[in-house]
């Protein structure tokens, strides 16, 4: 068969297990009902809050908003898989899940970067910080992330396009992604692994590429950082081993749903600001609901 000819895709999911499915179903209903409540509050508070009206929080709303958008393209499909049984997904519903989940993960390679920059900026030349980073520079960053993550992805999304499927529909994973379309293909091509693995060593370089006492003093950014790239890493020196699919699906789903949840409270546990402004709209909001 041919992509021609396909017209649907079969997601094997996690499991077949039906009393794992259900704490499946849980597990990711909680995470990613806590990660787009989490992420929202402080796409709201930078909005409504003057004292967060500056370039780390302007990265910050959007670096939320890409973790939403992230998740979104992904576990609400699965958690319908799961609560009906249906496995099914169709071809270009398919496309459209790896294009939204692979632009969202990439521009936020470099929007990880672009904070790190403002970081070192705010950190190591605080006397020049608000001319470095204007309003304007801010806004050119996040346009050339999203250009940026555009032009990583478009070139295997055109390869993917003309994949030819000779094998099996059947996908073994829980989301439509690209190795497991690769093993189900005929067609002699290679993807973007070596591109998406190059594009996380430039990235990481750049992000890491800057003095050690700035570090020092943003240990939130960091830890997303590492778990960001850590599991990317994994999954990427990793992509082809037939024993380690089930590995790779796991780590998959933590990237997918974990880090989107945990990454609100690692960027504002330690943040009085953010933690002054939520309080400020807890207020306000009892003041109107007292009217």
């Amino acid at each position: 068969m041919k992509n021609g000819t396909v017209t649907t895709f079969i997601l094997l999911g996690l499991t077949d297990d039906p009393e794992l499915q259900v704490l499946m179903f849980i597990f990711l209903l909680l995470t990613y009902m806590l990660s787009v409540t989490g992420n929202l509050t402080i796409i709201t508070l930078t909005f409504v809050d003057s004292h967060l009206k500056t370039p780390m929080y302007f990265f910050l709303k959007n670096f939320s908003f890409l973790e939403i958008s992230f998740t979104s393209a992904c576990i609400p499909r699965y958690l319908y898989s799961i609560a009906t049984g249906d496995k099914v997904i169709t071809y270009n519903a398919c496309i459209i899940e790896v294009f939204f989940t692979y632009l969202c993960a990439v521009t936020e390679f470099f929007l990880l970067a672009a904070m790190s920059y403002d970081r070192y900026v705010a950190i190591c030349k605080p006397l020049h910080y608000v001319t470095i980073m204007s309003s304007r520079v801010c806004w050119v960053l996040i346009v050339c992330c999203w250009l940026s993550g555009l032009s990583v992805i478009i070139p295997p999304l055109i390869l993917v396009l003309k994949l030819e499927f000779c094998d099996s529909n059947i996908l073994d994973h829980f989301l439509c992604d690209e190795f497991p379309l690769v093993k189900t293909t005929c067609s002699d091509v290679v993807l973007g692994t070596v591109n998406i693995w190059d594009l996380l060593t430039l990235n990481m370089t750049l992000t890491t590429a800057f003095p050690s006492h700035a570090f020092s003093t943003c240990s939130s950014h960091m830890v997303v950082v590492s778990i960001t790239y850590g599991t990317c890493i994994f999954i990427y020196m990793n992509p082809a081993a037939k024993e380690e699919v089930t590995v790779n699906k796991v780590v998959t789903l933590l990237i997918s749903s974990v880090s989107p949840t945990m990454n609100p409270f690692i960027y504002t546990l330690r943040n009085n600001q953010v933690k002054n402004a939520f309080k400020v709209l807890l207020k306000r909001l009892a003041l109107i609901s007292s009217k």
